[in-house]
């Protein structure tokens, strides 16, 4: 279920436009991911982005993440897919959204394997909303 918060104040000017934009980001790095697409993944980031990995990796800029991601991503569906949805939005200002993303892990089966937790920290710029500080958590399960 998808669970979008806002604060008074804090909403932008247009809060649907803003929140179908950011659902846009997540289902565009969905489709990235799934096409194993290096390009498509890294320009949906801020030219000066931090991005740590599920491993704890921390990559910081555009290029470190483009050179890391054509490293894993080429291949990544052989044994799986992943599937990613927005489950809470909060806007810090009008241009700044902290998103909750659940991702889950699926086998070639269809059979689910893991689940995540990322956070993206995403920014407006010049009307485009991109992903600017981002953390994948892996759900460990203890």
């Amino acid at each position: 279920m998808t669970i979008e918060t806002t604060q008074s104040g804090h909403r932008p000017a247009d809060t649907d436009s803003a929140i179908a934009a950011v659902h846009a980001v997540v289902a565009a790095v969905a489709r990235a991911q799934a096409d194993e697409d290096v390009d498509a993944f890294t320009a949906l980031f801020r030219d000066d982005a931090v991005w740590t990995t599920g491993h704890g990796k921390r990559l910081y800029g555009r290029s470190a993440i483009a050179e890391f991601t054509a490293q894993v991503l080429p291949g990544a569906t052989a044994h799986g897919h992943a599937t990613y949805e927005v489950e809470h939005i909060l806007f810090l200002r009008p241009d700044v959204a902290a998103v909750k993303v659940r991702q889950r892990y699926f086998d070639t089966t269809g059979a689910l394997t893991g689940e995540g937790t990322p956070m993206y920290v995403m920014t407006e710029e010049d009307g485009r909303w991109v992903l600017t500080a981002n953390q994948n958590t892996p759900i460990v399960e203890g």
